[in-house]
């Protein structure tokens, strides 16, 4: 008798043991729950989770030039400015592919692992790279100065959107012909490896060939080849030269820019950059007003997601910049293009 009262106590003891493991791990488990509740996964949509500390934006340059540089200084400003705006924490890394498509995939490989808030790359591969890179995370992507976006194939995806820089290449033209109607002969200065320069190239035959004047094309993807380049264009005694927003060319503009304007060829350009570099004009977009434009999209996708937002943005452009000191060397009297639009005079610098 006293053997069964002993087990009937010991089976006792062995369910209150069962039951108390059994709440334990649904308490746990409860816990658990809410806890990932608690923390939350970030929003499909590139929303903000209001319980995160701030944002993190990783900004990627295809390449170190002029006109990158200066967009790149401008988002960082502009996010600087948003963050005390708003009383939020922005913090950004400024990184460069140096033209290079695997250290860019590398870079947005990163930022997504990082589980950046959003990427900014800067100009067409850095953005195309990007956008394959945050196809699966659906990181918000929002690129700047992609001069067509439809062509370099940025368009109808949900998590990427940007500004544009497309370039109004007749007018451009059109400059080059008030300037200098005697123009008969014009070199096409441009990278095959540059999505950018497809467009404007084509359109650029097509005005030239409906006015009559011969064009000759030198193409490049180096410097040294851009600096052969234009030796070349020297050589076939072009009266002018006429290159796109080709940031391959752009990287070489400081090597090129003296021996054209001592030949006495003014290189007309796709962004002002370039003329702050030492070619002699260009009408198009300003490019730090672009650069903050973009921030500011960013800032939109992180904090309310891309739904409503458009496939790009493009920039206005109708501002005229000349390099003045290129105009003396060149003897050019450029007082025409006031007449076509604002007119901004600029000297070269060597950044």
């Amino acid at each position: 008798m006293v053997r069964i009262q002993n087990k009937h106590l010991e089976d006792t003891r062995m369910k209150k043991k069962n039951l108390m493991k059994s709440l334990t791990a649904l308490a746990l488990s409860m816990l658990m729950v809410l806890s990932l509740a608690a923390c939350g996964a970030k929003p499909s949509d590139g929303g903000k989770d209001e319980d995160k500390d701030g944002y993190t934006v990783a900004i990627i340059k295809q390449m170190d030039h002029a006109s990158l540089d200066e967009i790149a200084d401008a988002i960082a400003a502009r996010l600087d400015a948003i963050a005390q705006e708003q009383n939020v924490s922005i913090r950004y890394t400024i990184t460069s592919g140096q033209g290079d498509q695997s250290v860019l995939k590398q870079l947005a490989d990163q930022a997504v692992a990082d589980q950046v808030d959003a990427i900014i790359p800067i100009a067409t591969t850095a953005a195309q790279v990007s956008a394959v890179a945050a196809e699966d995370s659906r990181t918000p992507v929002v690129y700047a100065a992609i001069s067509d976006p439809d062509t370099a194939k940025l368009t109808g995806i949900d998590y990427v959107t940007g500004t544009s820089d497309a370039l109004n290449t007749e007018y451009i033209l059109d400059m080059m012909l008030a300037q200098d109607p005697g123009v008969s002969k014009v070199g096409l200065l441009y990278s095959l490896s540059e999505p950018n320069s497809t467009k404007p190239i084509a359109e650029a035959k097509a005005y030239l060939e409906q006015h009559g004047i011969t064009c000759v094309e030198q193409t490049a993807n180096t410097n040294d080849e851009v600096v052969a380049a234009a030796a070349a264009l020297i050589s076939a005694k072009v009266d002018a030269v006429f290159t796109p927003t080709d940031n391959v060319i752009m990287a070489a503009e400081l090597a090129i820019a003296d021996d054209l304007a001592k030949a006495g060829i003014p290189h007309y350009t796709g962004a002002d950059s370039f003329v702050r570099n030492g070619a002699f004009a260009t009408c198009g977009v300003n490019y730090t007003e672009l650069g903050a434009r973009t921030a500011t999209l960013a800032y939109q996708a992180m904090t309310q997601g891309m739904d409503g937002m458009e496939d790009y943005y493009r920039m206005d452009g109708g501002i005229i910049t000349v390099n003045t000191d290129t105009a003396a060397v060149l003897k050019a009297d450029y007082s025409v293009f006031s007449q076509m639009a604002q007119l901004v005079e600029v000297t070269t610098t060597k950044d």
